[in-house]
């Protein structure tokens, strides 16, 4: 009722509207004195003829006559009454089956259905809108995005152009606005000045347009861009942006970082402060067969292990699970402790044939600048040999093609990386992959958040998604590095201490139990105590440091709040 209320108060607001009415009232007025005059001249008539009739009845006839229904029941015998009823029928057809439907259309309906476009995909935000995320595109970094967005409690809108884009979208439950990217007044009546950041993902030229129009408004709203190219980050940054994203480089670089190369050696994969976050795989080490509990790795090296993957598969590390060949433990400590972890655990299985690369798109190249930079040989597998270049790493073939990944080096190598933009083409190659080799590591790219779950079930040990680094990227800005992105769906998130938590150790608070979360460190007034003493109590100046997975993270935010 209230939505009804609100169209309608909106609808008579516009002059355009209003003028309309005022034409379909004399329309109406105009019929209805038609109609009044025919029921007199049937009275006249029928007197002529000697019969008499009520005025309901005169009624009845002028509409039965004028709507074409012909009823029958009541006739006229003179040739005046035919000719009138003649009268009375051509002029029905004219104004009830042509001219009523077209101003009802013309002059209210569609203005009704203006009205409701108008409400679920605005031109303005009201005046008192503030705190907010203005978005300039949609794509696949956006949906991530807003998803993330409503589980920080962040109010969002997101600019659209195209009017049938935008009420698409709000049917799908988005908050959209439509307007001109590169006209001030769209961000005037989005309440720019008021909104705690503006999101630029499209292509590098609108992106430099959106910045420099922002601009023009406002000197001190943040302003976040994504660069395809990297010779745009510079134009970018003139042209206001304060923080630009080259999603596809970081896609590439956190693709290599999660490569394991010297056996068990640990791979660093984040970081805050001192604390790193890093994983290490069990094969070949000491600690397969021992549970976590037997392992001793807090007791022997001051290490904790704050997750566990098996194939894809996140687990919070519990004393009772068993290390097996597949598991990649997930480790926080200080470098000293990592560096202690390696001399005691790398020196048992290491292979030193190269990694393959499976496309070298853009991000491909990335993870091949990233592999070079920390030593580590690879072989690429292109089918574009314009790509080739005298560059004696690329193997120029059709990646689904056996005797292409034989010449590259599958039977030989420790991972696979596949980088290509298609995830079709990606679940593919991963089952392939893992067809010929059960034993290797398959790290994949995923674009779409949807396909992430289908390529862990094709056999990828890790998977990346474009989406969620983007949209983790972005929230990491807004949220000042409250949150670290490890991998996709894994997070370091930073909280104050719940209110309900203070007081109480850390080893009573049922962090772990309730919500999955592993709390990894602490912040006391800008001093960070890394793994924390589990009699450690909670004090109101804490800032809690957690790991956990998106579901544990929402669950986190659910019971003790943000």
């Amino acid at each position: 009722m209230k939505y009804l209320l609100s169209q309608l108060a909106f609808l008579f607001e516009n002059s355009r509207t209003k003028r309309n009415i005022k034409l379909l009232w004399k329309f109406f007025l105009i019929l209805f004195i038609m109609i009044a005059l025919y029921s007199v001249l049937f009275h006249i008539i029928m007197l002529y003829e000697g019969r008499y009739h009520s005025w309901i009845t005169g009624f009845y006839w002028t509409l039965t006559v004028m709507s074409t229904l012909g009823f029958g029941d009541i006739t006229f015998h003179s040739d005046l009454g035919k000719i009138f009823s003649i009268a009375v029928l051509v002029s029905g057809v004219v104004f009830l089956l042509i001219l009523f439907p077209f101003s009802f259309i013309r002059f209210f309906y569609a203005p009704w259905i203006e009205a409701q476009a108008k409400l679920r995909a605005p031109k303005e935000l009201p005046e008192n809108t503030a705190g907010h995320v203005i978005i300039t595109s949609y794509d696949e970094v956006v949906e991530s995005l807003v998803s993330k967005l409503i589980a920080y409690k962040k109010d969002y809108v997101i600019i659209l152009e195209d009017l049938n884009k935008a009420l698409e979208l709000s049917d799908l439950g988005y908050k959209v606005a439509v307007g001109l990217l590169d006209d001030p007044e769209t961000y005037k009546k989005m309440q720019v000045k008021k909104a705690e950041l503006v999101v630029a993902v499209a292509n590098d030229e609108l992106n430099t347009n959106i910045a420099y129009t922002v601009r023009e408004i406002s000197d001190t709203i943040p302003i976040i861009t994504n660069a395809n190219s990297q010779d745009s980050i510079d134009i970018l940054e003139l042209a206001g942006s304060s923080y630009v994203l080259n999603l596809k480089q970081l896609l590439g670089q956190a693709l290599a970082r999660r490569v394991m190369v010297g056996g068990a050696k640990s791979n660093t994969i984040g970081k805050i402060e001192e604390l790193l976050i890093a994983e290490a795989p069990a094969i070949g080490t000491p600690l397969v067969g021992k549970t976590l509990k037997d392992s001793r790795l807090r007791e022997l090296i001051g290490i904790n292990v704050v997750g566990i993957w098996d194939r894809g598969v996140f687990k919070i590390p519990r004393p009772d699970i068993i290390i097996n060949n597949s598991t990649v433990l997930v480790l926080a400590g200080t470098r000293k402790q990592l560096q202690l972890y390696d001399e005691i655990f790398c020196i048992y299985h290491s292979s030193n044939s190269p990694i393959l690369i499976l496309g070298y798109g853009l991000v491909g190249k990335y993870v091949a600048e990233t592999l070079d930079r920390r030593g580590i040989s690879y072989k690429i597998v292109e089918k574009n040999p314009l790509l080739k270049n005298n560059n004696e790493n690329i193997v120029i073939g059709n990646a689904a093609d056996l005797n292409t990944l034989k010449k590259a080096g599958i039977f030989e190598t420790q991972c696979v990386l596949i980088t290509t933009r298609n995830d079709a083409t990606n679940i593919y190659l991963t089952i392939y992959c893992r067809r010929l080799r059960s034993d290797i590591q398959i790290i994949s790219r995923a674009n779409m958040d949807r396909n992430v779950s289908t390529l862990h079930r094709a056999g990828a040990d890790l998977v990346l998604s474009y989406a969620s680094l983007g949209a983790n990227a972005i929230i990491n800005f807004l949220e000042r590095g409250k949150v670290l992105m490890l991998s996709e769906g894994l997070d370091v998130f930073k909280v104050k201490a719940p209110a309900s938590l203070i007081g109480k150790e850390i080893k009573d608070s049922q962090i772990r139990e309730k919500t999955d979360c592993n709390l990894i460190a602490i912040f006391d007034n800008g001093e960070m105590i890394i793994n924390p003493d589990p009699n450690t109590s909670i004090k109101g100046s804490f800032e809690l440091l957690l790991i956990g997975n998106v579901n544990s993270e929402m669950k986190f935010l659910e019971i003790y709040g943000k």
